[in-house]
């Protein structure tokens, strides 16, 4: 075995020599990454949950949300912080260990980070509570009486690799709802979790037994047994494994899935004047290039209107240039052989439409493991996944409001979509998007960074972890008639 080797999870309460590790090799031939993942038995899971939930009653859920977000404030900096070791342990690791470009992982990073920050993070907790005060206490309801929010005594969190940092989110939720919680990470990138888990318990040392980061194998019986103990298990992922996972989550858990999503842009002929079209192509070329359209929150498709100076096919034609371009800043990571098959296959596809239908063409750059491609198509194409990997359709439409039956079969699956509109055109397409099944709008450039307190895929990050707790103003108003003063 050669190269460096991470031992990942965060496992308070157990020595590593109690501990079963499995080994495995990522990155490439060329320069692997050795890592090893904690491979517990269910005793050893069932003692985890209840160190964390003892340990969450005593130092999380008796802090205030104010005071939790100092301190995910404090390791937010950290991160931030190019000379912090942490930091530099991600900016070593994670390229090593996912294949993306390590220049691209330190901007996205720092964009994704800074939502993290406590001014941000105290709009996130407003934009679900109202009165953030109601995680701490009862406080009063305008209707009469009194209501209180409770996290959960046992989060447990499934997360996919697909996105470098992506268990931040729900990490970081699951402490603001000051819950226990147990994360199971990706064999696919082990390291984010495992490093923030141990950099929280160095600046609040407190909260060193309130969480733990483990991993399993897709569909052991340590699934089972985490999923018993929970009170909610948030998880990400494929929809065939949400499935599987659901039928194991007990009737008295509540199961909150993230599947496979569609996202995509539109761009209105008011931005495609000859001194903007190249500009707004520029923008969409980065919602691309970020992580390879990896994410949920990628676009598969742009719809382009008619009829402007600069036209659909001159944008492809930006785009697949601007692509080119960022192949020499940001180079996109080596595909896996299914990887490049699957690109190969839609190349195909297209190419020999493009043979026999001239408003049909394939534009693009580079070669093999290097290339990426955009088809433009002259007549409306139905929304579609691509093969991700810097693959994408451009397709001209008349007007925008042409392209809500183009999605229509996707509107279970719909997630992000990219706009490039003018004013008076946002809040018309925002209700006619809104109908289709779209969750989130944002400007193109902005695809793959949503703001804090996003609804993620259209639910409440935090409200939806919750339980709330009543006391009715009956109550209040019968606890007075057994006052010392009543007579």
């Amino acid at each position: 075995m050669n190269g460096p080797v991470f031992k990942a999870g965060y496992l308070p309460g157990l020595d590593d020599a109690e501990v079963t590790w499995h080994r495995l090799s990522l990155g490439t031939p060329q320069a692997p990454l050795w890592v090893e993942l904690p491979q517990l038995s269910p005793g050893q899971i069932t003692a985890l949950a209840q160190r964390v939930q003892h340990a969450s009653r005593l130092h999380l859920k008796t802090m205030t949300v104010s005071d939790i977000v100092c301190v995910l404030d404090k390791a937010t900096a950290r991160l931030l912080d190019s000379q912090d070791p942490y930091r530099q342990q991600l900016e070593r690791l994670l390229p090593q260990a996912t294949g993306f470009d390590a220049e691209m992982l330190r901007l996205n990073l720092n964009a994704y980070l800074q939502t993290f920050r406590g001014l941000q993070l105290q709009r996130f907790v407003a934009e679900d509570f109202a009165n953030p005060k109601v995680l701490d206490e009862f406080q009063p309801r305008t209707a009469g009486g009194w209501a209180r929010a409770f996290g959960p005594e046992l989060l447990v969190h499934v997360w996919a690799g697909n996105v470098p940092a992506l268990p931040m989110w729900s990490f970081v939720s699951g402490l603001l709802v000051k819950a226990g919680s147990i994360g199971k990470v990706s064999s696919a990138e082990p390291v984010f979790a495992t490093l923030f888990a141990r950099l929280l318990a160095e600046v609040e040392p407190r909260w060193a037994d309130c969480f733990a980061v483990v991993w399993w194998p897709s569909g052991a019986s340590h699934e089972h047994t985490a999923f018993a103990l929970a009170d909610v298990v948030l998880a990400y992922g494929g929809n065939a494994a949400l499935q599987a996972m659901q039928a194991q989550v007990p009737v008295t858990a509540r199961f909150l899935p993230h599947g496979h999503k569609l996202s995509f842009g539109m761009v209105s002929a008011a931005a495609l004047s000859v001194l903007k079209g190249p500009g707004v192509a520029r923008q969409a070329s980065l919602d691309v290039a970020r992580y390879d359209q990896q994410g949920c929150y990628s676009p598969h498709v742009f719809y382009v209107q008619s009829g402007a100076p600069v036209t659909p096919k001159d944008f492809a034609q930006h785009l697949a240039h601007e692509l080119s371009g960022l192949q020499q800043k940001l180079p996109r990571r080596m595909l896996s052989l299914e990887e490049a098959a699957q690109a190969g296959a839609w190349c195909e596809v297209h190419e020999l439409t493009a043979l026999n239908d001239a408003t049909h063409t394939v534009l693009g750059s580079g070669a093999g493991q290097y290339a990426s491609r955009v088809v433009f198509s002259n007549k409306p194409l139905p929304l579609t996944a691509g093969p991700l990997n810097r693959h994408v359709l451009v397709v001209a439409v008349e007007t925008l409001d042409e392209v809500m039956p183009l999605i229509a079969a996707q509107r279970d699956f719909l997630q992000t979509v990219g706009l490039a509109v003018a004013p008076e055109e946002l809040l018309h397409l925002g209700e006619c998007l809104g109908q289709a099944g779209v969750t989130r709008l944002c400007a193109l450039g902005a695809m793959t960074a949503p703001q804090a307190g996003w609804h993620h895929d259209g639910r409440f990050s935090l409200l939806d972890l919750v339980r709330m707790v009543d006391i009715d103003a009956s109550t209040e108003l019968a606890a007075e008639r057994f006052t010392p003063y009543e007579v």
